[in-house]
């Protein structure tokens, strides 16, 4: 029997009135760990910047959806970080290649949206864009064939999904059952000496309060350089540090081949802040890379975490998304080489387990004793069901410029009627 004809009717945008609700992780309320506790950071330079990551701007665009509706009335629905420039990209530039289109071809759908705009995007916003209408595309097909994605991208590769949990207390995590704890590097080398002890006190710690063998990592966020990272993994030799995450800025890809040479048995995990299959290339090729963490909302969506997945395999490497909720617990629980996932602790204090995105929807899963069961998941797409009392604010309201009209000519040539 021939598929039945669909197309894309409608793509609306919105943005998220207040704090604590939809994909921004950091748009949060004052005093949340997340953003008011010392974090080494790219800003950790400046000493007026180190004290909260909203100082220099973290959570500056805010979350962002889109639902999509098909011609037989089917929506789909997805969030991310973007806030109002997101709506504005969708409405002036993305949503000609949707509107019309099967939704079941995501494949061309998100080639054409990323290769068109590729002279101002390949990274950043654009793509974390395109990654939510991606999103937003998935869960569609999902619920127009009636399965949840997980079973789109091969089906459960097992019955339980195990999560380590991201935060500021380990033995916290350990005690609600995750299989391990990540905690934020306090301080960046512009702190020097001082701050390098201070962070080998911290780490140890942590280590003492969990025990010797419960996996501890670190998350550098993209703040150290190669002479800081080799010089603190070897100070905490004696730590069993598990891993440690985004030590360098994700331009100097080079410089984890410095990192192994040095550490060659230490693991070293990176690619949050990398976007699209091509980023990824280089540290799949360059095998100096341990673990993969991709975040689904922002490296392009499903359809390209797939392919970048497909790629790691290739080579053995482990992909542990980053963050991301239900988005990402679809996609690992179908992956052979995607052992567990992270969950980003979303309360103030780090010490309870609450939706990753808040408010927003009324259905999200959430680990409960670290872990969470295959049939939590099985819905019709993403299966989360959005909250009416979710404060959205259509991007339609939202302040658009005029299209910039045509420069006038020069006063001389027009006088001439050049």
């Amino acid at each position: 029997m021939a598929a039945k004809s669909l197309h894309i009717t409608k793509v609306k945008t919105f943005v998220i009135q207040g704090v604590g609700s939809g994909g921004d992780y950091h748009n949060v309320k004052g005093g949340h760990w997340l953003i008011d506790s010392p974090i080494s950071t790219p800003m950790s330079g400046w000493e007026k910047y180190r004290t909260s990551r909203t100082s220099w701007g973290i959570n500056v665009l805010g979350s962002f959806c889109v639902e999509i509706e098909a011609s037989d009335g089917t929506t789909g629905f997805a969030t991310g970080f973007g806030g109002p420039p997101a709506c504005w990209l969708v409405k002036e530039h993305l949503d000609r290649f949707l509107i019309g289109a099967d939704p079941r071809n995501t494949n061309s759908l998100f080639e054409q949206m990323y290769r068109a705009s590729m002279f101002y995007g390949r990274k950043g916003l654009p793509v974390a864009v395109i990654s939510v209408i991606d999103l937003a595309l998935w869960d569609l097909k999902g619920k127009i064939w009636k399965e949840p994605v997980y079973r789109l991208l091969g089906g459960n590769t097992r019955d339980r999904l195990h999560f380590y949990c991201t935060g500021p207390e380990p033995l916290a995590a350990k005690q609600m059952g995750f299989i391990g704890a990540k905690v934020p590097l306090p301080y960046g080398p512009d702190e020097g000496q001082a701050g390098l002890r201070k962070n080998v006190e911290f780490l140890r710690k942590h280590r003492e309060s969990v025990g010797p063998d419960f996996p501890l990592r670190v998350d550098c966020y993209m703040s150290l350089n190669v002479s800081y990272t080799i010089q603190i993994v070897k100070a905490c030799e004696d730590l069993n540090i598990d891993w440690w995450e985004e030590c360098l800025t994700p331009d100097d890809s080079d410089g984890f081949e410095q990192l192994k040479r040095a550490h060659p048995t230490v693991k070293f995990t990176t690619g949050e802040h990398e976007y699209s299959r091509y980023g990824f290339r280089k540290l799949i090729e360059g095998r100096n890379i341990d673990i993969l963490q991709p975040d689904v909302m922002w490296v392009g969506g499903l359809t390209e975490l797939q392919r970048i997945s497909a790629m790691a395999s290739a080579y053995d490497i482990p992909v542990i998304p980053h963050a991301s909720g239900p988005y990402s617990y679809h996609f690992v629980i179908s992956q052979p080489n995607s052992p567990f996932q992270e969950y980003l602790a979303n309360s103030p204090d780090g010490k309870s387990v609450l939706p990753v995105f808040g408010d927003l929807f009324v259905n999200e899963p959430i680990p409960t004793k670290g872990y969470l069961d295959v049939s939590e998941l099985d819905k019709p797409g993403f299966g989360l069901e959005v909250n009416p009392a979710a404060r959205l604010i259509s991007g339609d309201q939202l302040l658009r410029p005029d299209p910039q009209r045509g420069l006038e000519p020069p006063k001389e040539a027009a006088d001439s009627g050049a």
